[in-house]
Parts: C-alpha cells; sequence; structure tokens
C-alpha cells in the first residue's frame, strides 16, 4: 500500500475529502520526523513508538581503497511496533495461504 492508496482508503472510510485526509497525514509525518530529530521520541498506544536507537562507533571498510575507515557513532530513527499490533498481524498472517515449493 502506497502513501495515494491510505490517503484514498481513509477518505473513503471516513468522507472526509482526500485533499484534507492528505495534508493531515502529511502533517502527521512531519510532526514525527521533527520530534524525532529533537531527540523526542513519539508514542502512539495500541500502534507502537518511533524511537531514536543509537548506533555503536565501529570499523568499516573502503573497499575500493581497501582501508578500515571509523564509522563514528550515530543515530537512527526506528520503529518499535505495540504488542497489540504484532499478534493481530501475526494471527491474520497466519490465516493466509502459503506457497507450496514445485517439484
Amino acid at each position: 500500500m502506497r502513501k495515494a492508496d491510505l490517503v484514498a482508503a481513509i477518505s473513503e472510510k471516513t468522507g472526509v475529502p482526500k485533499v484534507d485526509v492528505l495534508v493531515t497525514l502529511e502533517t502527521f509525518f512531519k510532526e514525527v520526523k521533527g520530534s524525532l530529530s529533537e531527540g523526542e521520541n513519539v508514542y502512539i498506544r495500541g500502534f507502537g513508538s518511533f524511537i531514536i536507537k543509537k548506533r555503536a562507533k565501529k570499523i568499516g571498510r573502503h573497499i575500493k581503497k581497501n582501508i578500515a575507515i571509523e564509522i563514528p557513532e550515530h543515530y537512527i530513527p526506528a520503529f518499535k511496533p505495540a504488542k497489540v499490533f504484532v499478534e493481530q498481524v501475526k494471527s491474520n498472517v497466519d490465516k493466509l495461504p502459503t506457497e507450496e515449493a514445485e517439484d
């Protein structure tokens, strides 16, 4: 599902015009990005958390020059789904038909 599909589905279910849904969705994304860039996690009960994860420094390799380089510690955004969300996905995915390997 793409963003356009999500906007269309929300608009259809709520009766709100697509333009308003798009503005709301874009504002939500902007607020989440802004909060994370300021170091503040976003918690949505029953859905999950948008959090900042710290990556430790490590040694990488520049393949073309064949030299070791140090990658400094840095922070990345991450999503941690809520337990309820995980269980709902697990129970629904288990119901999907599985593909059999062809012999």
